[in-house]
């Protein structure tokens, strides 16, 4: 158990949190939840010890630990990998070291046998014996190899080190779990595991993502930060969600009888109460949404862009053809004879272990980076926008984000420009900010709406969802969905990927796999798909 109580954080004139009031019981698992720069991550560090609020305090439990999922990649760079991950047991590590230390003296004393006998059982009591083959089951769960558990650190590489620091957070079943994106970087079967780790964790945890699967699979409880409060709401994110959307609904339905409202209500809670996956969290989740009333489903006041692509004239059928491909960089080669044709309505989610891969394929299919071998060619009637995951060039500009974004439009009146960027959110004297001083999340609804104003029959995007907070990640998911063009796109986003792809194609160290008509959990599920990407994956 984990609570806040009083917490108020201020930065001059900006309130963060103010009189926060909440408590993480266990045997759940907490979502936390808000805008960009509503202060998601600020709020763990202080849960963790690791920030000093300005007034009020976090109490704990009395001899529980607090496991906090750290982000510094160059911390442990002299210690080994498995050192590192035990670590994460500071009082276990720090016993260990004190052991050690009295057991290398030369003159063991007889104080030295007194307190190393301390020591020692007070090592049984956690169960220490057991530490260092924990630490290496839970490296080698996620993705690291036995071979790379006595190198330092130092030695590996920033997706590698990220996955340590993981397993070094996930160690040693600690009372209070706090983890802070921790999907990132993770490939798909890694994401799965983790799932299934928090699924049988008895204890709190409180977690940020954008992921939402990774919250819908996970969280029997959300936090929404909003307005410098922290509201808890029964139910994952998915439910959170649509209640509030139930809740403004029926909010704004004034003549509409208690008793037609809550019928409406019971009829949701019964649907989302027997959608739940595994046993022990969906029994938790449904007694707790049994019990809600009409009273606890409040409307949120949080806002969503509006995205919709539209094109203005259609492609023909022929729309991508590649031959060959070839393309190394920095001597690494990227791919090798790749033969891919793309129809018409196709909405591809590249998959793959490498994400410059992906992203050197859509410069090259956009005319930004040559071929070493190979062709390609678009059919005449195509017309493409395109979503870089790296935009940072096309804010190096003097300008307002109304004259940024009249550059990209046939339609230049200053009502309309305002008009549309009041859609993305970017409302009164938000559309007079400069381009150049934007955070990465407007950055990527400022590109979106350059998109959309290009009115193409194509469009490209490597990884959109980065940076961008739920809302305007759900925004965009429908406004993919709705789109009756062609998409090409990567993303780590299973849900993002689940429900815009029609297509699959996977790019693979030893090859590609290309399935049409199929959903990502169908790919993943396929008993000889998983044969194929094994061997595909597996080093040669």
């Amino acid at each position: 158990m984990i609570s806040a109580n009083g917490v108020t954080l201020q930065y001059g004139k900006r309130i963060l949190f103010e009189n926060v009031n909440i408590m993480f019981t266990p045997g759940n698992c907490y979502g936390l939840i808000g805008a960009n720069g509503s202060g998601k991550s600020t709020f763990l560090k202080i849960l963790a010890g690791l920030l000093d609020p300005n007034a009020g305090s976090v109490a704990a439990g009395k001899k529980e630990r607090i496991s906090f999922l750290k982000q510094d990649q160059f911390a442990y760079d002299e210690y080994t990998v498995l050192t590192t991950v035990i670590m994460g047991h500071e009082r276990l590590y720090n016993i260990i070291k004190e052991k050690d230390a009295i057991y290398a003296k030369p003159d063991f004393s007889d104080a030295d046998g007194i307190r190393t006998a301390e020591l020692e059982h007070e090592f049984a009591d956690m169960s220490g014996w057991d530490a260092e083959p924990e630490a290496a089951k839970l490296l080698s769960d996620l993705g690291i190899p036995d071979a790379m558990h006595q190198v330092l650190m130092k030695q590996l590489e920033a997706s590698e080190k990220v996955r340590v620091l993981l397993a070094q957070a996930l160690f040693g079943n600690p009372d209070v779990l706090l983890l802070d994106e921790p999907t990132n970087h993770l490939d798909v079967e890694t994401c799965m595991w983790l799932e299934d780790f928090l699924y049988e964790f008895k204890n709190t945890a409180i977690v940020v993502s954008h992921d939402r699967h990774f919250l819908d699979r996970v969280c029997t409880h959300i936090a929404d930060i909003d307005y410098g409060k922290i509201q808890l709401f029964t139910g994952n994110f998915s439910f959170w969600s649509e209640s509030s959307q139930l809740a403004l609904r029926q909010k704004s339905e004034a003549n509409k009888d208690i008793e037609a409202r809550r019928k409406e209500l019971q009829a949701f809670i019964a649907r989302f109460s027997a959608n739940a996956s595994k046993a022990r969290q969906a029994t938790s989740r449904r007694k707790l949404l049994e019990k809600l009333t009409l009273e606890d489903i409040k409307p949120s006041s949080r806002k969503y862009p509006y995205v919709a692509f539209k094109f203005e004239k259609d492609s023909g059928n022929d729309l991508l053809e590649i031959e060959g491909l070839e393309k190394s960089v920095e001597g690494e080669v990227m791919f090798k004879g790749l033969n891919l044709r793309v129809d018409k309505g196709d909405k591809i989610a590249f998959l793959g272990p490498l994400d410059r891969v992906k992203t050197t394929l859509f410069q090259m299919l956009m005319g930004e980076l040559p071929a070493d071998k190979g062709t390609f060619k678009w059919g005449a009637s195509t017309t493409r926008a395109y979503y870089p995951k790296e935009n940072g060039k096309y804010f190096e500009v003097d300008l307002s984000l109304v004259d940024w974004l009249r550059q990209f439009s046939k339609e230049t009146d200053e009502n309309f420009i305002r008009g549309f960027l009041g859609r993305m959110l970017f409302s009164g004297e938000e559309s007079l900010k400069k381009a150049s001083v934007l955070s990465g999340g407007e950055r990527v609804r400022c590109m979106l709406s350059r998109m959309m104003l290009v009115g193409a029959n194509v469009l490209i995007l490597d990884e959109p969802t980065n940076h961008l907070d739920l809302e305007s990640i759900t925004s965009l998911n429908k406004g993919l969905e709705n789109f009756n063009g062609t998409v090409l796109f990567s993303s780590h986003d299973h849900q993002f990927v689940q429900t815009v792809a029609n297509r699959i194609i996977e790019l693979t160290p030893r090859g590609m796999i290309d399935r049409r008509d199929i959903t990502l959990d169908d790919y993943l599920a396929d008993p000889e798909l998983k044969v194929q990407r094994a061997f595909l994956y597996a080093k040669s």
